[in-house]
């Protein structure tokens, strides 16, 4: 079937949402292939309500400059106390009031940075037909490819492409990852397990817990890495790179290209995260937030489409969802007292991700399932 763009909604009556999204799913071209057939109006799945687009930019220049997201500097922590004394200090701040911060001189050299975005660029600019030996929807793959996680659950579709890798625990064999992109795979997981759990020991202090707390506790054990790819859009202001969401794991940190685009909700506001070369975003996840008893924040995060280029970005999420255990997450009994009784009830982390999944990104924190 054609797909329907806003230029034929007036004239729409009989309009089958169900085998439009069919229909985009059975290309195996993902957004990319849209705009490679060149087109000039947007498929009506990807128009997001007007609502969800507003952006309430502050007018001043003073404004801007007081809503920064905070930038985390890790140099020197290994070898001097006291800096690392203050790093926890700035962590724990970041983490209860934004959720969100930006980390540099945190060990990753900027070369395997680069190869690492080229790579992505590198997978989705692959022909149609090679890619689509991975397209699938099927979460037990090691590599899924495909265009929005939750097509049919979600209320609009985003303008953006994903392949999903399962990196840790049991990294996969080389010959199960793309060529195109495989070796700075393979090395940047192992640099971005190495930040992780040295992120996970400067959290648990911010806690006011023993360094290994968190990575006694799995958190860093398991590593999901997703490859990103956000096609310029020809009417992006009538959809969404990403919808708003928070992310279900423990912690993610995310890369990203410069050009832009990643916000975060503080203060009721939407606030840019530019873009630092060489710098890595961190941001607090629901499963964090949960196990903090709410002290650090998941908070909700978007990226807006661009009209003029294309946007690479490689997340990568800590969380145990991929193993079959059944380890139960709730609130750390040493946070808690009497005037701080726990505020969730308990849930394995795939159960968790299995609710998250089945309700998409509809705008409402998966974690209000588990309030006590």
């Amino acid at each position: 079937m054609a797909f329907t763009s806003i230029g034929c909604e007036s004239k729409e009556t009989n309009y089958d949402r169900a085998s439009e999204l069919k229909a985009f799913d059975d290309t195996k071209a993902g957004v990319k292939g849209l705009v490679d057939a060149g087109i000039s109006t947007i498929p009506r799945i990807f128009i997001h309500p007007p609502h969800t687009l507003s952006y309430s930019a502050p007018d001043s220049k003073a404004e801007v400059t007081a809503k920064n997201v905070p930038i985390v500097d890790l140099n020197g922590i290994e070898l001097y106390p006291n800096r690392r004394k203050g790093v926890v200090e700035e962590i724990r701040d970041a983490s209860e009031n934004w959720g969100f911060f930006q980390v540099i001189n945190h060990g990753i050299p900027m070369h395997l940075l680069d190869e690492m975005l080229d790579g992505v660029r590198r997978f989705f600019d692959q022909d149609t037909e090679v890619k689509k030996q991975y397209y699938t929807r099927e979460q037990s793959k090691k590599l899924v490819y495909n265009s929005n996680f939750d097509l049919y659950n979600g209320s609009a579709v985003n303008w953006r492409d994903t392949f999903f890798l399962k990196m840790a625990p049991q990294t996969p064999r080389p010959e199960e990852l793309p060529a195109v992109c495989r070796e700075g795979t393979i090395e940047y997981s192992k640099q971005v397990m190495k930040l992780g759990r040295l992120l996970f020991e400067l959290l648990s202090e911010a806690l006011g817990l023993k360094p290994s707390y968190l990575n006694d506790m799995d958190c860093s054990e398991g590593l999901a890495v997703l490859g990103h790819y956000y096609p310029a859009c020809p009417q992006p202001e009538l959809t969404m790179g990403t919808s708003k969401h928070a992310d279900n794991d423990f912690l993610t940190v995310l890369l990203q290209d410069q050009i832009g685009g990643l916000q975060v909700l503080h203060d009721n506001q939407w606030v840019d995260v530019p873009p630092m070369p060489g710098a890595l975003v961190v941001n607090v996840g629901d499963l964090l937030q949960l196990i903090s008893n709410d002290k650090f924040k998941s908070v909700e995060h978007r990226v807006i489409a661009n009209g003029t280029s294309r946007r690479l970005s490689v997340a990568c999420f800590f969380s145990t969802d991929l193993l079959p255990k059944a380890r139960m997450y709730g609130p750390i009994k040493e946070l808690l007292s009497k005037d701080n009784p726990p505020r969730y009830r308990e849930t394995t982390v795939r159960d968790y991700i299995t609710h998250y999944h089945r309700k998409g990104l509809d705008g409402s924190s998966a974690l209000l399932h588990y309030r006590l």
